[in-house]
């Protein structure tokens, strides 16, 4: 696969939908530690950035949710309905009153008006989205000019072990629901890459840790 091209395995909406729904009950098991480490990075990231409108899109089981300073005024989306109802759960028990909204919305196709939120965090989204770009270019959308858009993610090694395991698990990835076989070059165009901070994430650099200002010249 070349590097500048899309993933090889494509997937649609309705995939992700039912991969996501078999993983809802066990994600935070499954997931919950290995991503631990990426996802309060970003959340540090973002309690550090100006401005308090936040939009977290793929929140999830809401796991992050409770890292954020109260200041921040949170509005999370996700494609996957059985995700969000363990996130409205943790937000009542936890009561998270500055989680403003959860709402089940395709990221790639949001109904926010432009300008809606200072910060973006996308987290283990990216490798999801059917069209990468096309979430890219939404956040860009509904991000103040000036303001930051984040991702976390896992992105696909470029020799090695890892890579070999990597390609071998790409003709999984709609069952799987994401692509472990996933390329930066295909969320960033070059342009956002050069000003992108890219930092590698624990465990071992498998998550990388991306903060971009907004740019609407683009």
């Amino acid at each position: 696969m070349s590097s500048t091209t899309e993933p090889r395995f494509p997937l649609d909406a309705e995939g992700v939908k039912a991969a996501y729904h078999r993983w809802a009950r066990f994600y935070d098991i499954v997931f919950g530690t290995v991503s631990s480490w990426g996802r309060r990075s970003a959340v540090d990231r973002v309690n550090t950035l100006p401005g308090d409108r936040v939009l977290e899109v793929g929140v999830g089981t809401g796991l992050a949710l409770p890292h954020y300073r109260r200041r921040k005024k949170i509005t999370g989306i996700d494609l996957s309905g059985d995700m969000l109802a363990h996130a409205r759960e943790r937000v009542n028990k936890l009561r998270l009153s500055n989680v403003e909204r959860l709402a089940e919305m395709d990221a790639e196709a949001t109904d926010f008006p432009e300008n809606s939120f200072d910060i973006a965090v996308a987290m283990y989204v990216a490798s999801v989205v059917p069209h990468p770009r096309r979430l890219l270019a939404e956040l860009k959308r509904v991000v103040k000019p000036g303001g930051h858009i984040l991702f976390i993610n896992h992105f696909e090694a470029k020799h090695g072990w890892r890579r070999t395991v990597e390609q071998l698990m790409a003709k999984n990835s709609r069952t799987l629901g994401w692509h472990p076989d996933f390329a930066m070059e295909s969320l960033l165009p070059p342009e956002d890459m050069a000003r992108a901070t890219i930092t590698p994430m624990h465990p071992m650099g498998l998550f990388t840790l991306v903060t971009m200002p907004n740019s609407k010249k683009d």
